[in-house]
């Protein structure tokens, strides 16, 4: 649906709409405070707690590891971000690291095995089966992709290798200006697998540089991955990175959650179609959602000159 034009026009559809609203809908607050855990993400590999109201956090927890992502991480990414897909009190989520960095990628110490002695009677089932174990493993990522909640990811320090693979997989990206990143995998032997050479392409939209991350794993600087699409904003350090991303997860869980869940799910079809299929799907998807009340709500408050943080949306 086009944005209003003219103001007469938008003055009488919104005074139409308003004329519809009903009364709001109360809102119960989350069960945890801000800065708390979580009550209901208790993990190994992951730290869970409310930022702000309907804000999660998210942050990769084995500091003493530089954060390496081990079999237990593999696991736990799934699990939380299912039970984050399916919670209701939660609108947009920030995913960051402890310790000195975002993270160093794969815990080769704990993961080179699990692929180099892979089960099988031959060679055939060997691979079928290491088939099946890197199909796992791509899901650790792709579940941030099918989270139809907004995931914003905050990188100090380095992000080394899967680490790649998780940020490509999130809807925004934010660093430091001392982070930087390295699509490690060719210097232990091997092409990235978990979704970098899938998803950096189409995130910076320059397909030669990205063969040039890719086939040197050289570093790549803040800034250098600022103007070229991969972050969409630097800061000085990493409270000042975290409080900005809070204040984007907020300002984004303030806004009708038919409205930015739908952007969410069409933005990312339309990634991967035409613009015509992507055009049909988008008007088969709004022929139910257009009828919601989000928007008189939203409406009476453009009317009124309110701010969305001041409406009380229904749970999704």
């Amino acid at each position: 649906m086009a944005a209003f034009a003219g103001s007469g026009l938008r003055g009488q559809l919104l005074r139409q709409l308003s004329g519809q609203i009903r009364p709001l809908l109360s809102f119960r607050a989350m069960s945890s405070a801000p800065g708390q855990p979580h009550a209901s993400h208790n993990y190994e590999t992951l730290k869970v707690s409310q930022a702000q109201e309907k804000v999660l956090h998210v942050e990769l927890n084995r500091p003493e590891k530089r954060n390496a992502m081990n079999a237990v991480f593999w696991r736990e990414m799934v699990e939380c971000f299912n039970k984050i897909a399916q919670d209701s009190e939660c609108h947009a989520v920030v995913v960051s690291g402890t310790g000195k960095l975002f993270t160093a990628g794969i815990d080769l110490m704990e993961m080179g095995s699990v692929f180099m002695v892979m089960e099988g009677d031959d060679m055939a089932r060997k691979a079928w089966n290491i088939r099946k174990k890197l199909r796992e493993h791509q899901e650790t990522f792709s579940v941030l992709e099918k989270c139809p909640k907004p995931v914003i990811a905050a990188v100090h320090g380095a992000c080394i290798g899967a680490g790649v693979d998780l940020i490509s997989a999130c809807d925004i990206r934010y660093c430091t200006q001392d982070a930087w990143f390295q699509v490690k995998e060719v210097e232990i032997g091997l092409a990235a697998d978990m979704g970098t050479l899938q998803r950096l392409p189409r995130i910076m939209g320059n397909r030669s540089l990205v063969n040039e991350l890719a086939y040197t794993a050289r570093k790549m600087m803040a800034p250098e991955a600022e103007s070229s699409g991969l972050v969409s904003r630097v800061f000085q350090d990493k409270q000042a990175m975290l409080e900005g991303a809070f204040e984007l997860a907020a300002d984004i869980a303030s806004k009708s959650p038919v409205a930015v869940q739908g952007t969410k799910v069409n933005l990312l079809y339309s990634r991967d179609h035409s613009v015509p299929e992507s055009l049909r799907y988008m008007a088969t998807w709004n022929m139910s959602m257009l009828q919601t009340e989000d928007l008189v709500k939203s409406a009476q408050a453009a009317l009124e000159k309110k701010s969305t943080k001041d409406i009380v949306y229904a749970k999704l």
